[in-house]
């Protein structure tokens, strides 16, 4: 027999052995293990799936609006609680980020991030143009048989480039958080139209019928107007915090109390992104539901525009499947597909809230927990990634530009054609992370190749869909991106951890272990490539090595 569970001592009952109540936990394996590591991915997926059949399901009872607008409720919470996060992950993520490493290596991250940007907003575009004229979506007919507005907007790309220099250096960093600076057309004020007004209100004799209607005939001239609406100013943000956390790094130990205090936030953050997650089935089902219910003849819009579906759709396919799969491959020699599947969870909230800001803190999970992308370069690239690179915008207007001009009747030129990549281009640069932000952006392109402005109302019945798709485009290039910079800027990194061990770490204890004096949480919490960790052990033994003859040097000198 075993020993007893417990021991009697002079009388006195002694409690049992440790070893006899404690037990080591049991590793799962199996099933058990896949869905241990896959249970936030499946509540996920689950609240997709649960949107979808309840919006089709109810579609059929004709719901009064109250009742739709009491099912998107839950939704509207859900997206309220991420885009509350949204702020404090992007400033804490990025001052973190950027003081970890030197200015140096920011300007070379920086630099490489966005030349890969706008390379892949460039091929998105181009990819876009190639698909709409080989599939041709755009029929004459479907131009004269949905009703449209004669609402036209005075756009043009010099004021959208513009308006992104002015949003990324603003004057208020305080107004900078509630609204952002625009480029508005206002009537020019004349004083002899005053005059006139005014005399006309004055005198109550009758004026010639001819005169009036020619008065009424002539549009005013019209002026620009500097402008501030309402909406979060990212990119000012970003700027601020790219130059506040660099220059931060550069201070030393004064600076690292600032340091450690922008890492806990977004370790807080991070932490109540978690527990908003499991609230992602009843969030997500909700938002996708009350989108469903809402649009109005369904059935007729997704005919009449199926082709055009279509194509945004097979451009998606094929820049997430094959042209990123194979850039990824060539760049970091790793399987793509394996790194795609890491990212589901990221893609379908994306899909669910069709903003890439509002997945943001759900990508940094992803990336940092599951795909163990360097954080140093996560917390620097996705937070521009989100206000910057929109690789699915870019496809989506060099691809509704050409449809309105097909459904005109127009012929589109070599000139016209380099005109809409170019713009396109330029324009989803500078796009807002919003829902249904590219319609505005649409303008632009389609002013600069003189198509019908007001055809772009036909796209809004179908924009909650295609919206949708195109941001999973935008999310996985911004994941994608950090991870290509990662590689590109693999040895940077092993440079600057060696410069630390160097610089900032004394090596031996009296109980012979590392003391990481120097070495700031951001930089402890870091995952490291093995090829960094194996550089960093032999910087120590180099170190330890010599330690006992700087010693004996000492001494000689002594004597």
């Amino acid at each position: 027999m075993g020993p007893p569970n417990s021991t009697t001592v002079n009388g006195s009952e002694l409690p049992p052995k440790t070893t006899e109540r404690c037990e080591a936990p049991r590793e799962l394996k199996g099933i058990r293990k896949w869905l241990s590591e896959n249970l936030m991915l499946l509540v996920t997926l689950s609240g997709v799936m649960l949107g979808v059949i309840l919006g089709f399901s109810l579609r059929p009872f004709h719901l009064h609006e109250d009742s739709i607008m009491l099912i998107s409720y839950p939704g509207e919470l859900f997206m309220r609680v991420l885009k509350l996060m949204i702020l404090p992950l992007v400033i804490s993520s990025l001052i973190a980020g950027s003081a970890s490493l030197n200015a140096r290596m920011n300007g070379k991250i920086a630099l490489r991030t966005l030349v890969y940007f706008a390379s892949t907003s460039l091929m998105n575009a181009a990819l876009g143009i190639a698909l709409v004229l080989l599939i041709h979506p755009g029929d004459p007919d479907l131009h004269n048989s949905i009703d449209r507005s004669t609402d036209k907007r005075a756009v043009n790309l010099l004021d959208s480039l513009l308006d992104l220099g002015r949003n990324v250096f603003p004057d208020n960093l305080f107004q900078a958080t509630f609204q952002q600076a625009h480029t508005v057309y206002l009537p020019k004020p004349s004083i002899t139209n005053t005059f006139n007004e005014t005399v006309s209100e004055t005198n109550d004799t009758d004026e010639d019928p001819a005169v009036e209607a020619q008065r009424q005939d002539v549009e005013p001239a019209l002026i620009r107007v500097i402008q501030y609406r309402s909406g979060t100013n990212t990119l000012g943000i970003v700027f601020f915090c790219l130059v506040f956390g660099t220059f931060l790094g550069t201070i030393g130990e004064k600076g690292q109390v600032v340091v450690d205090f922008f890492s806990a936030i977004f370790e807080v953050v991070m932490k109540m992104v978690t527990c908003v997650m499991w609230l992602t089935p009843v969030g997500i089902s909700s938002v996708i539901a009350g989108k469903i219910l809402s649009v109005n003849d369904l059935h007729l819009v997704m005919a009449q525009l199926m082709w055009f579906i279509l194509t945004v759709t097979i451009g998606v396919v094929l820049y997430q499947f094959v042209i990123m799969q194979a850039i990824y491959y060539v760049v970091v020699r790793r399987n793509p597909f394996k790194f795609y599947a890491g990212l589901i969870q990221a893609m379908l909230t994306a899909f669910a809230t069709a903003s890439t800001a509002a997945a943001l803190p759900v990508t940094f999970r992803c990336m940092n927990d599951k795909l163990r992308v360097d954080q140093r370069i996560t917390r620097f690239v996705l937070p521009i990634g989100c206000n910057i690179n929109m690789d699915g915008t870019a496809l989506f207007i060099s691809i509704a530009s050409i449809f309105i001009a097909q459904m005109s009747g127009m012929t589109l030129g070599f000139g016209e054609i380099v005109t809409v990549l170019l713009t396109s281009t330029a324009a989803s640069m500078s796009s807002a992370s919003v829902p249904s932000a590219a319609l505005v952006l649409l303008l632009v392109v389609l002013t600069a190749i003189d198509a019908p402005v007001q055809d772009v109302t036909l796209l809004f019945a179908v924009d909650w869909f295609v919206d949708r798709i195109r941001t999973t485009n935008n999310m996985l290039g911004d994941c994608y991106t950090a991870a290509i910079v990662e590689e590109l800027s693999r040895k940077e990194l092993m440079a600057l951890d060696a410069a630390i061990l160097y610089q900032e770490i004394p090596i031996s204890t009296p109980n012979g272990h590392v003391s990481l004096e120097g070495q700031t949480e951001l930089d402890s919490t870091c995952t490291m490539p093995d090829a960094v960790i194996v550089d960093m052990n032999a910087v120590i033994n180099k170190v330890q090595h010599q330690q006992p003859h700087h010693q004996n040097g000492h001494a000689n000198h002594k004597i």
